[in-house]
Formats: structure tokens, sequence, C-alpha cells
């Protein structure tokens, strides 16, 4: 292939399918996200939906085509929780396959987590590390403490929890009741208690750097946006104080109200609590006081490992 080819990434996750393509020095001309909801009911069926399936693999196709009109030359495909938990998972895999010409990766979440990192700090200081990198996914929430993602200490735990997860889980009223958001905190909390006693690095970082929609999107909310704006979103400062305040918002509205509300991401206005909660929860257990917002992640990630030279 030509050496000047374009790379493609493509993120296959819970709730959203996620393309960037950048030239072939990494540097990005196209950014797209679809809302695919790819986890829809896996964490009580076991399986990928059908109609869920069909979604993502739609828009799979639509990404081909973007790929082949910026001349991509190369790309990885990386799915993640959803399709690790899900039994029928291979034939996602096969499918996505097909339809894209790539191979279809089915990452751990080990691997998820260093890809997050790699992405979300390289274009950070380091002497602002250790990081804490926050995660939060649909089905899964992945924590990665370290320097760089060559740090020899590097600490990485995924936790089976997500945005998606947590509100098919416990939140069944709209909006969720005090006992439901309970349930749900004392099951991240728990969760976040045995993931720092075994990496107590998770608690000696620095900098929390916060990825993927639920961090964005109430960064959105936060400045009231008209319209996504992603240079306004990346780097932004969320504080202890901003979290709790619009978990607390967003829990108190039905799921119509959440949609109204200016800076709101079509999509995801019925698992934003989940999300919330489980940010909220993070930064009061670990004792952070402000979280770094990154637009760079794991796509970025794996742009960088295929860039040569």
């Amino acid at each position: 292939m030509p050496s000047d080819a374009a790379i493609a990434a493509i993120d296959c996750g819970t709730n959203s399918t996620r393309l960037l393509v950048a030239d072939a020095a990494g540097r990005p001309l196209e950014r797209l996200m679809r809302i695919t909801r790819l986890g829809q009911g896996v964490d009580s069926t076991g399986r990928l939906a059908p109609e869920a399936i069909e979604r993502c693999v739609a828009v799979l196709a639509e990404y081909r085509q973007v790929m082949d009109r910026l001349g991509v030359g190369r790309g990885r495909l990386a799915a993640t929780s959803a399709t690790r938990d899900a039994v029928n998972g291979a034939d996602f895999l096969s499918a996505a396959g097909r339809v894209t010409g790539l191979d279809a990766e089915l990452l751990t979440g080990l691997d998820e987590g260093r890809l997050s990192l790699a992405g979300a700090v390289a274009d950070l200081d380091p002497s602002e590390g250790p990081f804490l990198v926050l995660d939060i996914g649909g089905g899964s929430t992945e924590l990665v403490a370290g320097d760089g993602p060559h740090d020899p200490e590097l600490a990485a735990v995924s936790l089976q929890l997500g945005c998606v997860r947590v509100s098919e889980r416990f939140l069944a009223t709209d909006p969720p009741t005090a006992g439901e958001l309970a349930a749900a905190r004392t099951e991240v909390v728990a969760q976040l208690d045995r993931a720092v006693a075994e990496h107590p690095r998770f608690t000696a970082s620095h900098r929390l750097v916060g990825l993927a929609g639920t961090v964005t999107t109430l960064v959105s909310l936060h400045k009231g946006m008209a319209e996504y704006d992603r240079d306004l979103v990346h780097h932004a400062v969320l504080t202890a104080a901003d979290v709790k305040r619009w978990y607390e918002v967003l829990a108190a509205d039905t799921v119509a109200d959440r949609l109204g509300r200016p800076g709101m991401v079509p999509g995801r206005q019925d698992v934003i609590v989940g999300g919330a909660l489980i940010l909220d929860a993070v930064m009061d257990r670990l004792g952070f006081a402000e979280c770094l917002v990154s637009e760079a992640d794991i796509l970025d990630g794996l742009v960088a490992s295929q860039v040569v030279g």
C-alpha cells in the first residue's frame, strides 16, 4: 500500500460506533460518531440483539464509504465490552469484518485501557502525571493509572459498569427513584473499593482524565451548547461540584426533559444519569477535585499504533 495512505480506526462500543480517519502521520482528517446501542439488553440476555447488530453494521457500511473517499490504506476495527460479554459476539465480529474489509478485533479490558491511555495523554505534559484515565463506556469502565502506555508500573482494571449497564440494571423508573440511585451507587462504590485495593496507584495519580460520551456530554450541558463543539469540549475541566450538580439535576429529570436541555447529545438522554453517577462516585471515592475532559481516546490510540516511524 502507498506509504502516504490514510489510516482508519473504528471503535464499536456498547452505546456508540465511532470512526477516526487520519493521514499517514496520524493527523486527524475526519471523526464520526453514531449512537447504535450495540449493547442493548446484553446485561440481561447475554446476547447481542439482532436489531442492534443490524444498526451497527449499517453504520459500518457508511464508514466504509467514508474510508474509501479519504483513501484509507489500512485500519483497525475494535469491539469492546458488549461484544466481549455476548455469547454471539463472534457473529458480530464476522459481520463487521465483512462490511468494512478490516480484521475485527475483540479487545480485552486491559488492551482497551492501554489504548485509551495512549490516546488521552499524548498531548498532555508528562510532568503532570501520573495520570488516572477514566473511560466510562456503555458496558464497562476502564481505569488506567500511569505516566503513559509504556509505563512499566501501569495499573489497569476494567469494571463491569458502564452508563448503559448501570441504567438497564438499576434505573428502571423515569426519573429514577432514590432507592434505585442508591442501589446503583452501592454497586459502583463496591467495585471501586475492590479496584483500589488491588491497584493502590489509582489513589496516587495527580490528574484525572475523563473520556467518552458521559463526560463530554456533561461538558456540553455545562456550557449549554446549542451545537456540539469538539474544540470547546477538549481539555475542558469539570469540578467535583459541577459533576455532582449535573448528576442531581439530570437524575431528577425525565428522559424527555433531559433531551430538551441545551447541550444534551441525542441518544444519551436515557443513560446519562448512569454515567454521571459513575463519574461522581469515582471523583468522590478517589478524592479528585477536578476532571480534565479529553476528546482524544481509544480511537487516537488505535491510529497511533498504526503510524509508521
